[in-house]
């Protein structure tokens, strides 16, 4: 971006927002069924440029990883999980949650919260302009459970707009 470009970007107000600016927004509060969509706020195109490539953590990614779990004794009751439960789709907040790449940059995103991921948005993967042009609607990243959910730990809309004027 040349430093005479200035580009508008918007901020939505029924969202929280990270320091790292990822916006979050609870879907669903109740405890066990509690889901939180992630998107990426307009602030990282007003400052990095236009978002070129947006590469999410896949759940699956880790799967040549598993140890394998000996099945030899299969009449046991199937009750036990085929999975680590600590692998693939379950983050804490040094994993990465997603890449964001801009034509200039290259930006790592921490998963802000322990959580386990619900559902990828592959759209933003084959059409990064999502994310550009319509960042606070169908161009949304992921969608997980939080194991730990405060939202005091993140920013309303005008402590967010503050956070940015600082910077």
């Amino acid at each position: 971006m040349n430093s005479g470009e200035f580009f508008e970007f918007s901020i939505a107000h029924d969202r929280k927002y990270s320091l790292d600016h990822l916006w979050l927004q609870l879907l669903d509060d109740k405890e066990e069924e509690m889901t939180v969509k992630i998107g990426i706020s307009e602030f990282i195109r007003a400052e990095y440029g236009d978002i070129v490539r947006v590469v999410l953590t896949k759940p699956e990614d880790d799967s040549e990883f598993q140890i394998e779990i000996d099945d030899s004794d299969d009449d046991d009751e199937d009750d036990t999980p085929r999975k680590n439960p600590n692998s693939g789709d379950e983050l804490d907040v040094d994993d990465i949650l997603m890449t964001i790449r801009t034509v200039d940059e290259m930006l790592l995103i921490n998963a802000p919260f322990p959580c386990k991921i619900v559902e990828l948005n592959g759209d933003v993967e084959d059409n990064p302009d999502l994310v550009n042009e319509e960042a606070y609607g169908d161009g949304w990243c992921v969608m997980i459970r939080p194991h730990e959910w405060d939202e005091d730990m993140f920013l309303n809309e005008q402590e967010y707009i503050e956070y940015l004027n600082e910077l």
